[in-house]
C-alpha cells in the first residue's frame, strides 16, 4: 500500500520529520529547568553544611565531650552515642510493630470483614504520618515524661522515635509485598504450603530488600529530628549514664549550640550538622546496596 492510499491524517503525520520538533526541545529545556530549580536547594544545603562542617572534623571530635560555653576544642562523642541508642531503641520498638501491620493490611486483609479494619487502619497511618514531630513530642512528653513513668531519658526519646517511624515502616513494607508477584504466592499454596508458611518463608524474604530500605529511611528520619527529641531526651553534656537518664543527640546539640553568642560551640554545631549529613548519607548508599544485591525475586 502506498503513502497516496492511506487517510490523509496519516499521510501527514507520516510526512513529519522524525526528530525532535521545537516544542520537544522546550518541553525538555522546561523540564531539566524545573529539575536543576528542585536540586539547587538540595545542593546548596548540602554544600554550605560540608564547607562550614568540614573544617572542625578531627578525632578528638568523636572522643571528646563538648566544652563549656565559650572554650575552645571538645567534641561530640556523647551526641554521637545518644544518636545511636535512640534510632536503635526506635529501630527495635518500631520495625517489629510496622511489619506485622504492613504484613496484615497485604496478606490477611482480604475478607470483607477485614477490609473494614484494613481502611480504617490505613487511615490511622496516614493521619499519624501527617502529625507534626513536636506533636509526637508533647504526647510522649505527657504520657511518659511528666507522669513521671521515664522522665527524659533515652527511653521516652526511643518511643517518640518509633511513633515517627512507624509510619514510614508500615508504608514502605506494604508496598515492598504488594510488588511480590501474585504467582510465587500461587506456586507456594500448589505446593502444599499454607498461607501462613506462604507469607513467612516465600513473600517476607522476596520483599526483603525493599523492607530494608524502609528501615534506613526510617532511621534516617529519626535520626535528623529535633522536635520531638527536645521533649523527650532533653540534653546532656555528659557521657550517656544509663536509658533512663537525659541523653545528648546530635539534632539537639545542633539546636543548642547553633544560636549561641560562643564560636567553638556554633562551629561544633556545624561539625554535627555535617555528621548529620554523613549518616543520612551512609544510610541511602547502604539501602541502593541491599536493592541491588538482594533484587525482588
Amino acid at each position: 500500500m502506498t503513502t497516496t492510499a492511506l487517510h490523509p491524517q496519516v499521510t501527514g503525520l507520516l510526512k513529519r520529520p522524525r526528530g525532535r520538533t521545537w516544542i520537544g526541545w522546550l518541553l525538555t529545556g522546561l523540564a531539566a529547568l524545573c529539575t536543576g530549580l528542585t536540586l539547587m536547594p538540595l545542593l546548596a544545603v548540602l554544600g554550605f553544611v560540608l564547607v562550614r562542617g568540614m573544617g572542625r572534623v578531627h578525632l578528638a571530635l568523636l572522643t571528646q565531650l563538648p566544652p563549656p560555653p565559650g572554650s575552645s576544642g571538645g567534641g561530640l562523642g556523647n551526641a554521637l552515642m545518644g544518636t545511636v541508642i535512640v534510632v536503635s531503641l526506635g529501630t527495635v520498638m518500631a520495625v517489629p510493630l510496622g511489619v506485622l501491620t504492613a504484613v496484615y493490611l497485604s496478606e490477611f486483609s482480604h475478607t470483607p470483614g477485614q477490609q473494614a479494619i484494613a481502611r480504617w487502619v490505613r487511615l490511622s497511618i496516614n493521619g499519624l504520618a501527617g502529625v507534626p514531630a513536636i506533636l509526637v513530642g508533647v504526647f510522649v512528653y505527657g504520657l511518659l515524661v511528666a507522669t513521671g513513668i521515664f522522665g527524659y531519658s533515652a527511653v521516652a526519646a526511643g518511643v517518640a522515635v518509633a511513633v515517627l517511624m512507624l509510619p514510614i515502616m508500615v508504608r514502605t513494607t506494604e508496598e515492598a509485598l504488594k510488588r511480590v508477584p501474585q504467582e510465587l504466592r500461587w506456586a507456594s499454596v500448589g505446593l502444599g504450603a499454607s498461607h501462613y508458611d506462604t507469607v513467612v518463608r516465600v513473600v517476607l524474604p522476596a520483599a526483603l530488600p525493599s523492607v530494608v530500605t524502609g528501615v534506613m529511611l526510617a532511621m534516617a528520619r529519626a535520626a535528623g529530628d529535633t522536635a520531638a527529641l527536645l521533649f523527650t531526651a532533653l540534653f546532656s553534656n555528659f557521657w550517656p549514664q544509663g536509658l533512663f537518664e537525659p541523653i545528648a543527640t546530635l539534632s539537639v546539640l545542633v539546636y543548642n549550640f547553633a544560636a549561641v553568642p560562643f564560636q567553638p560551640q556554633q562551629e561544633l554545631a556545624w561539625a554535627a550538622a555535617f555528621f548529620l549529613v554523613i549518616l543520612l548519607l551512609i544510610a541511602s548508599v547502604v539501602a541502593r546496596l541491599v536493592m541491588h544485591r538482594l533484587p525482588l525475586r
